[in-house]
């Protein structure tokens, strides 16, 4: 019987606990032919990601496909991980990979972050089919990109249609964060947002900066 999730409500964020991280083929050969974003936009959202995930302690699955021909890892998603060595397929649907689905079976998380190149083969796929079969997804559209803005736009569509849930890394880490008086990641969480949150981070560091004041003079 398949699975109902929450769409509303506290229960439907996100928690470290019960997420599970999948990033699909963020390789040269696909960086090549991607036109919805610039490419370094997507080259900084999805390491900041996978910094953030890293930060929380959630899992994380790296999948290339053919990376003999399309290309290893970009280096500074490897880099985040670097004893990992990604799961390299030949199924373009990452979940029809069985050394993917195990992982995650494994795992026992429902919530799957997902962010992929491209949006409308290697992420709406795996997505749609993984929400068919009880999982709840969520979709990392700044995380990923497609052919064409079209093409990335309809994917979103397509997955919304299917009940996935659109949501940008920025939002994946504060829901994982939640409170900034939990200390244990807040700090570490900062330097990400630092590096990789563009104008966001650039505020939360001057934030900072007025809170050190405020302590020094007290």
């Amino acid at each position: 019987m398949t699975q109902v999730t929450a769409k509303a409500g506290l229960n439907a964020l996100l928690t470290p606990e019960d997420s599970i991280v999948v990033l699909i083929d963020h390789q040269p050969f696909q960086f090549a032919n991607l036109h919805s974003h610039e490419p370094t936009v997507v080259i900084n959202n999805v390491i900041g990601l996978a910094k953030a995930a890293k930060t929380f302690n959630v899992p994380t699955i790296l999948t290339t496909v053919i990376e003999q021909r399309g290309g290893y890892l970009i280096k500074g998603l490897q880099d985040v991980f670097p004893d990992q060595k990604p799961i390299d397929r030949t199924f373009i649907n990452t979940w029809q990979d069985k050394n993917v689905v195990d992982v995650v079976k494994k795992s026992g998380r429902k919530k799957i972050v997902m962010a992929a190149l491209w949006s409308e083969v290697c992420l709406a796929m795996p997505a749609i089919q993984a929400a068919g079969e009880g999982y709840e997804v969520y979709a990392v559209t700044d995380a990923s990109g497609g052919v064409s803005r079209e093409s990335h736009d309809m994917a979103v569509q397509r997955m919304i249609m299917a009940g996935i849930t659109p949501i940008t890394w920025l939002a994946v880490a504060s829901e994982w964060q939640r409170d900034w008086a939990r200390e244990a990641t807040a700090t570490a969480l900062g330097e990400v947002l630092t590096q990789h949150a563009g104008g966001s981070g650039v505020a939360l560091a001057w934030e900072l900066q007025l809170l050190g004041q405020a302590t020094r003079a007290a």
